[in-house]
């Protein structure tokens, strides 16, 4: 594969995992939350599940899973301290393998697996948002038979999720035709065959087992036959993670992930064109007063600029050259002007020359990705700027716009294929 292997470890589950396994048969409905340093928030996780599921599911049969990347603080010990309503069940259990975000997901999928659950959802363990009726908007749809995979839909921080603003929400949607709004929002649902298909999949040694685990989730979902779908969940609010300095390992794996999976399901995309909406369950229009965080505007700005610097032979070496100079001359406009302007067309096909490269490059692709990093910190900063003063609207409005041009620009991607192949 594309993506980085490590050592191979036959499954997620320790034994004394399995063995409440086997104490409890079976489940309805599976709540795994996927920890690590999280015990200022597991504890309100944890009981806003059990609540959920004791409020709007009293007949079926429910447990939660603290699956845990070996934490260093008391996340383990909140886990089991959080209240929760009598007959449900709960574990909290360090999983086997390589630590991550998606070895931890490993652990619960396998766990839905051998219980034959109906339902399994994924919460975040840092949520602050969450409340009951997330449980039962992740759970219902997928219990009555109307999809197999459940998307969350939220409103953030304007600053929050700029990876999924200006890459993988507008790639995704470009590539596969469906409009995911948050492909890596962290928060899903699946039935118990999307489950199983996830469990038995041999990708546990590569960056799916760190955080490239939700695009590889959705990206998986929207290709091999399940039926996908969005729910609306209001506000997220979570440990805010600034874009300037926060993102390295989680830019690394998703982008990969992205990637590679672009490679595999090279033979679908090309004949995708446009998008549609998928169905969207319990949607309706609301505003809500969202922290907004800050942003180092001044970092994004520096590692753009000292990016440029250090690797334009590789730019030069890799961008078509309309792209290449166009580039160039955004670096010295915003030196002189202090304001990074980088068009969402340029930054397209940036990424679009990337994502071809990356299929045929034969060198080190971890060290590719490196080399986008410092224009998505440029592309980052001018998109920061624009909506510095925008409502949640704007904001989306300006990131519709941005995926439309992705849309528009993909027989730009489609042509540099073909090229190669004649």
């Amino acid at each position: 594969m594309g993506i980085y292997k490590v050592k191979k470890c036959e499954t997620a589950l320790r034994e004394q995992l399995c063995r409440w396994i086997e104490r409890i048969g079976n489940l309805d409905i599976l709540v795994g939350i996927p920890a690590f340093n999280n015990e200022d928030t597991i504890g309100h996780v944890v009981s806003v599940a059990g609540e959920g599921l004791a409020k709007y599911f009293p007949d079926l049969k429910s447990g939660i899973l603290i699956s845990d990347g070996g934490s260093l603080d008391d996340t383990r010990e909140k886990a089991y301290e959080a209240k929760i309503p009598d007959g449900i069940e709960r574990r909290v259990s360090i999983y086997r393998g390589v630590p991550g975000k998606g070895t931890s997901f490993r652990a619960i999928f396998e766990t839905a697996k051998i219980l034959d659950a109906k339902v399994c959802v994924v919460v975040d363990a840092d949520l602050r948002s969450i409340n009951s009726d997330w449980i039962k908007r992740l759970v219902q749809p997928i219990l009555d038979d109307k999809v197999d995979f459940l998307a969350p839909y939220y409103l953030r921080n304007r600053y929050d999720g700029t990876i999924t603003n200006n890459i993988v929400y507008p790639m995704t949607r470009a590539l596969y035709g469906i409009k995911i709004r948050q492909p890596i929002g962290g928060d899903f649902g699946f039935s118990t065959k999307l489950a199983k298909f996830y469990a038995e999949q041999d990708v546990w040694e590569t960056d799916v087992a760190r955080f490239g685990i939700d695009i590889w989730m959705t990206t998986l979902a929207l290709n091999e036959g399940f039926r996908v779908g969005q729910v609306y969940l209001g506000a997220k609010i979570h440990d805010y993670k600034d874009p300037a300095t926060d993102l390295g390992a989680m830019f690394q794996h998703v982008i990969s992930t992205l990637f590679y999976l672009m490679g595999k399901y090279e033979n679908k995309w090309k004949k995708i064109c446009g998008s549609i909406d998928p169905p969207i369950f319990y949607y309706k229009k609301e505003k809500l007063n969202i922290e907004t965080s800050s942003v180092n505007l001044k970092k994004l700005h520096d590692e753009f600029f000292e990016g440029f610097k250090h690797f334009e032979p590789m730019y030069r070496e890799i961008l078509d050259w309309e792209n290449f100079r166009q580039l160039k001359r955004i670096v010295r406009r915003s030196k002189e002007k202090n304001h990074v302007d980088f068009p969402p067309s340029l930054w397209a096909k940036i990424l679009y020359d990337f994502a071809f490269i990356y299929q045929t490059w034969s060198r080190n692709r971890r060290r590719l990705v490196d080399i986008i990093t410092p224009l998505y910190f440029g592309r980052t900063a001018s998109y920061c700027e624009e909506i510095k003063n925008a409502d949640f609207e704007e904001v989306e409005k300006v990131v519709e716009n941005q995926a439309e041009v992705f849309e528009e620009l993909k027989p730009y991607l489609i042509k540099k294929f073909e090229l190669w192949e004649e």
